[in-house]
């Protein structure tokens, strides 16, 4: 037997045999707890036959089942009550003694601090950090602490940060975020299209931090917001006057059965990865005959206009090369429009026309099998009874269901969807009025685009100086986001609109009119976004961002 003491009266261990019980009574032990339900595996004793053995050996024994990273508040509380109601010592099993562990860290979460359940469950071989992370209860003095703390180093939280330091250089502020690598990730659609390099798309998060900003290299296990606290996935805990919440959504890939194992290999891609861009342009390049699938999933997902994006950039490809009129496009969308924007619509259905593609509404992707080349799809079109499909495909490019973080979507910021909850114009959080949100993350109801995060950061840095400044918000979103809808190679359908649908462009239409292919628009996209977004946006710079005044 394999016994772990944790403490002089509480054991832990891997699943023990009936044969035993005598040998764990003469050890000293008065009770089991068997924290298994029965039937996990076949070699694995009932618990009537553990309880039997141990009655007979004088023990105590107490069946408290459960599952394997499904315990729940109950569940502790049960295991609390047995370890106060059963004689000890006390010797509680699983099947490798992790969940009997992690069930007596949880239950003295409120009577032990955080180093303590850690080093005593390290003694005993389990490593108890994430748990430990996750529990609200655990009460300690920051190892951490900032004024402002801002969760996520991407686009937004870099560019909150330059915003606040343009506009206070002393302000003390940390950058959580474990990620070494930071990404221009409106880049990766020309990164399918043969027009950019992966490495352009790329660069080191240490060289963008701005100077003087303290940046955590760690992830994010909770936020406890009522302790003004967040939790890290290696048991810190960092405190904050002010929250910034922006760690972008979740890419949901196996939320799509056969996905994640069909990436990357027989004709199965995705722009929405780094690494899988250059794959579309190699599939587009090779592809000479056969059906391509293009995928959106119901909204809401970063850069709608994306899954199109390759569809018309893949086509304009096969255009150019002579074979398109061998290739079937068919673009599959779960929702029931083109674009969300009807002003932009009659031109992309131009470039429908252009490259004869099918437009398939209300199909979403459930599965994929590589290796077959077919793609599942379930087909819910309004009065029309439930169905599903299977399509064979020579190459498809997946766009992913999305969803926030799950440190987000089971903290009290979310709302029922599991997105950040906050004001729509001023960005701050609807209950806590020390944090805000920007990005991806939050459920504003405006397109989740890069170019909506660039607006969204001097609104919330102007809001905050407002904060401790000890003034109501001063600023609002409008909700302007952008897609630079890339319907050929050199052309580019601007599309830039805010809450409603309200168009919003940057530029007087006899420059650039967004609801007409535009060359110009094209280089403003291959040309001058990427330098917007590395010298000026990440810099504090706020070129044609500045925020508008808040209404009252």
């Amino acid at each position: 037997m394999d016994i772990r003491k944790i403490t002089e009266d509480v054991s832990v261990a891997p699943q023990i045999a009936t044969g035993d019980m005598a040998t764990l009574r003469a050890a000293g032990f008065a009770s089991i707890i068997n924290n298994r339900p029965d039937g996990e595996s076949a070699d694995q004793p009932t618990h009537a036959a553990i309880a039997a053995a141990g009655q007979a050996a004088g023990l105590q024994v107490r069946h408290l089942p459960v599952v394997s990273g499904q315990i729940t508040d109950a569940d502790v509380a049960a295991f609390a009550g047995a370890l106060a109601d059963l004689p000890g010592p006390v010797l509680a099993f699983c099947k490798s003694g992790t969940r009997a562990a992690t069930l007596w860290t949880m239950a003295q979460a409120d009577t032990l601090p955080a180093d303590v359940l850690l080093a005593r469950t390290r003694g005993a071989g389990y490593d108890m950090t994430d748990t430990v992370a996750r529990l609200p209860k655990v009460q300690r003095t920051p190892d951490i602490r900032a004024d402002i703390v801002i969760v996520g180093a991407g686009s937004a939280g870099i560019a909150t940060a330059a915003s606040l330091l343009a506009r206070d250089g002393t302000l003390d502020i940390a950058i959580i975020d474990p990620s070494e690598v930071h990404y221009y990730q409106p880049g990766w659609t020309m990164v399918g299209a043969g027009v950019f390099d992966a490495a352009q798309t790329r660069r080191q998060t240490a060289t963008l931090i701005p100077v003087g900003v303290n940046w955590i290299k760690a992830a994010v296990a909770d936020v406890l917001p009522d302790a003004n606290a967040v939790a890290l996935t290696d048991g810190r805990i960092v405190g904050y006057a002010r929250l910034v919440v922006c760690p972008g959504l979740d890419l949901h890939w196996d939320g799509i059965a056969g996905l994640s194992d069909a990436l990357g290999r027989n004709g199965v891609t995705s722009n929405y990865r780094s690494d899988l861009a250059p794959y579309t342009w190699s599939l587009v390049q090779g592809m000479t005959a056969g059906r391509a699938l293009f995928t959106q999933p119901p909204m809401p997902i970063k850069c709608a206009g994306a899954p199109q994006k390759a569809m018309y950039l893949s086509g304009d490809a096969w255009a150019r090369r002579g074979v398109l009129k061998h290739i079937d496009i068919q673009f599959m969308n779960a929702g029931g429009v083109l674009f969300g924007v009807k002003d932009y619509v009659p031109a992309l259905m131009e470039y429908v026309a252009r490259y004869d593609a099918t437009l398939n509404f209300f199909h979403t992707l459930t599965a994929i099998d590589g290796a077959a080349k077919t793609a599942t799809f379930a087909v819910n079109a309004p009065d029309t009874p439930p169905t599903q499909v299977t399509i064979d495909f020579d190459m498809i490019h997946v766009c992913p269901p999305q969803r926030a973080p799950g440190f987000i979507r089971d903290s009290a910021l979310a709302d029922a969807a599991g997105w950040v909850d906050v004001d729509p114009a001023t960005l701050r959080h609807k209950t806590y009025a020390n944090i805000w949100s920007l990005g991806d993350v939050m459920n504003a109801p405006n397109a989740k685009t890069m170019a909506a995060a660039r607006k969204q950061a001097p609104v919330v840095a102007d809001n905050i100086m407002a904060d401790m400044a000890g003034r109501p918000a001063v600023a609002a979103y409008d909700g302007y986001g952008s897609c630079p809808l890339t319907v050929e190679r050199g052309k580019i359908v601007l599309a830039e609109f805010g809450y409603g649908g309200k168009l919003l462009p940057s530029f007087p239409e006899w420059l650039i009119d967004g609801t007409r292919p535009s060359r110009l628009a094209w280089m403003l996209k291959a040309q001058g976004l990427p330098q917007v977004y590395w010298h000026a946006m990440l810099k504090g710079r706020e070129w044609m961002a500045e925020p508008g005044p808040l209404t009252r």
